[in-house]
């Protein structure tokens, strides 16, 4: 057995445990007792996340600096949209539509190759621009038009 068995072995076996039995592997799996107000399908399921983990990574340095700083109030960005290869954007912009295709290793616009949607901005308008909020990709394009 490997990966996804081995899972769902785990929540079966979890399904079977009764309260003791859990509150004893969550002591195995967390190196302590779990709170006395816990439910059993809480404990399973944080078990079974944390088995997960185990067998297929846990959560990136990123979003765990993320989940930090929401738990503390801060604000968190959003992370960069993720586009397709063959994605068209289209922006217009005094008076004059711009197309650019995303491919996998940047942006083409009027046969030229650029890195970042931000240096197409650039270009477009010859200011600093965030070249997704430019083109509307977190939903305030032109804002400050």
């Amino acid at each position: 057995m490997g990966g996804n068995a081995d899972i769902v072995a785990r929540w079966e076996t979890l399904g079977q445990m009764d309260r003791a039995a859990l509150r004893v592997a969550w002591a195995e799996a967390f190196g302590d007792a779990p709170p006395h107000f816990l439910s059993m399908i809480f404990m399973r399921k944080a078990l079974i996340w944390e088995a997960q983990c185990r067998a297929f990574g846990g959560l990136t340095t990123e979003v765990t600096r993320a989940l930090k700083s929401a738990a503390g109030g801060k604000q968190v960005k959003s992370p960069a949209p993720v586009i397709k290869s063959g994605t068209h954007l289209v922006r217009e912009w005094n008076g004059r539509r711009y197309q650019v295709e995303v491919q996998e290793d940047g942006f083409v616009m009027n046969g030229d190759h650029y890195k970042s949607l931000s240096a197409i901005a650039l270009q477009i308008t010859g200011t600093s621009w965030s070249g997704p909020r430019f083109f509307g990709l977190n939903g305030r394009a032109g804002a400050d038009a």
